[in-house]
């Protein structure tokens, strides 16, 4: 086992852990234990219980926002102090008041990505469960927490005729135009969700004047980035990866709308000025 593997090893078994027993739960009401249906909720109830115990840390993104906001006319300050110094010396005394401000407020420009760097893990460990599934099937193993049967049963499942185990690039036993349907679908919505959550994040965090500042640029930039990275890796990724990314980032514009919507009580948003 290689370090990698040996890093994500307690992630795998996490992750199908949780689909296991929300898999369980659903058959013991009457789904059946075969059906893609009832994978495919396994995988939402995965995202539910991740996400929820996100939340906390979620908050801490929009309050670190709200403060990145506030901070942004200090950092102006600072830009215009410096402008035209490209020496070394001025670089340097610039970067180190930068920081003395991020300080002062308590944030940095990286505090909104948090979220997403927590649930790489969680989510690289599912894109290894069910990218292992076919392989354990002609093992005649399980793969984490899932047993042979699991196993045997989730690479039989599919929604809309496409396997959850197959990929736009790996159409699998299914109906491959199922598949390339299903697949452009949810690229598209989870791609729409991510930049609509970008969007609002940019018009809930920023002032109107601060179009110029390091941190409207490195947002503008994730705002065109990050589509690109849900699209390439939507062509590669497992139906059930998919759908597990699909209801994550509707999660997150949803949840930031509420938590940063003015009309909410205790809301993280910060009001525009005027």
């Amino acid at each position: 086992m290689d370090f990698f593997q040996t890093i994500m090893f307690p992630f795998n078994w996490l992750v199908s852990v949780i689909m296991v027993g929300f898999h369980e739960g659903l058959s013991t009401v009457g789904m059946p234990a075969a059906s893609g249906w009832t994978w495919t909720l396994s995988i939402i109830g995965l995202v539910l219980v991740i996400r929820a115990a996100l939340i906390p840390v979620f908050l801490r993104q929009v309050n670190a926002q709200r403060r990145m906001r506030l901070l942004q006319p200090d950092l102006q300050k600072l830009q215009e102090k410096y402008k035209g110094k490209t020496d070394p010396l001025s670089r340097q005394a610039m970067a180190q008041e930068q920081m003395a401000i991020y300080k002062e407020h308590g944030t940095n420009p990286f505090s909104a990505c948090l979220p997403l760097l927590i649930q790489t893990p969680f989510f690289f460990a599912l894109f290894q469960v069910l990218s292992g599934i076919s392989t354990a099937r002609n093992q005649g193993t399980g793969i984490g927490a899932l047993s042979r049967d699991q196993v045997v049963q989730f690479d039989e499942s599919a929604i809309f005729g496409a396997p959850l185990s197959a990929s736009f690039l790996h159409g699998g036993e299914g109906n491959l135009t199922s598949v390339w349907i299903l697949t452009i679908v949810m690229i598209l919505t989870m791609t729409a969700a991510q930049f609509i959550t970008q969007k609002h994040i940019m018009a809930t965090s920023m002032p109107d004047d601060a179009a110029a500042s390091p941190f409207m640029r490195q947002q503008k930039m994730l705002l065109y980035i990050l589509p690109v990275v849900f699209g390439v890796g939507g062509i590669i990724f497992p139906i059930g990866v998919l759908i597990y990314w699909t209801v994550s980032n509707l999660w997150t514009m949803v949840q930031h709308r509420l938590v940063t919507d003015p009309r909410t009580p205790g809301h993280g948003g910060v009001p525009r000025p005027g």
